[in-house]
């Protein structure tokens, strides 16, 4: 990893995570995290603050140095211990059914092996485990998944590995039998790059 990624890009995605409109989303969907947690992509910590306060203590992945780095004011200010663990989502040394609860907000689009991460995901999940995410993908209109198609080799660059056209519901639909998705676009902002998927997907029980 060069500069651009383990600088300049934890400062720009800090930026633009970091609406307001994101937070409300971002508390919506951690409201029911319970138990042993696991957080993929943990990147600047955004979602620290909106953890329920029985959430004290949770694991994070991040395989940017520069994300971890940039993290450590807002662990420090939290009242939740944070476990770093610099790993790739795609080969988690965790054994099976481990935690009760796995979250990703903004990270699915950058992981190049996605399909492999979610069937990580689903392995490390206890028994009627549930993952919750919050990201951005491949819009439901025709006219602007033309362009998402378009971009989507400039946005990798920039992003450091981000698709604009991944369509998250398949790809998660594809490894969870059981899962409750909204699919919206937010309003004042893009369809392009803010086209999101917010829900929660279980593991079976048996």
């Amino acid at each position: 990893m060069g500069f651009y990624s383990q600088v300049i890009l934890p400062r720009l995605l800090d930026w633009s995570l970091s609406d307001p409109t994101f937070g409300e989303y971002r508390q919506e969907l951690l409201t029911d995290v319970k138990g042993e947690v696991l957080e993929i992509g943990f990147g600047t910590g955004l979602n620290l603050a909106f953890y329920p306060p029985q959430i004290q203590k949770i694991t994070t992945i991040d395989i940017n140095p520069g994300m971890n780095a940039f993290a450590k004011k807002r662990i420090s200010e939290s009242n939740i211990t944070v476990k770093q663990l610099m790993l790739s989502s795609e080969n988690l040394s965790i054994l099976n059914n481990t935690f009760d609860s796995v979250v990703s907000t903004f990270t699915l689009c950058s992981i190049a092996n996605v399909k492999q991460a979610l069937q990580e995901i689903y392995r490390i999940l206890k028994p009627g485990g549930r993952f919750f995410f919050l990201e951005h993908g491949l819009s439901d209109k025709h006219n602007i998944q033309v362009w998402q198609n378009r971009l989507t080799p400039i946005q990798k660059v920039i992003g450091d590995g981000c698709h604009l056209n991944r369509n998250i519901r398949e790809l998660i639909e594809e490894q969870f039998d059981e899962v409750e998705l909204q699919e919206f676009t937010p309003e004042k902002m893009s369809d392009i790059i803010a086209h999101l998927y917010k829900g929660i997907a279980t593991k079976s029980a048996t």
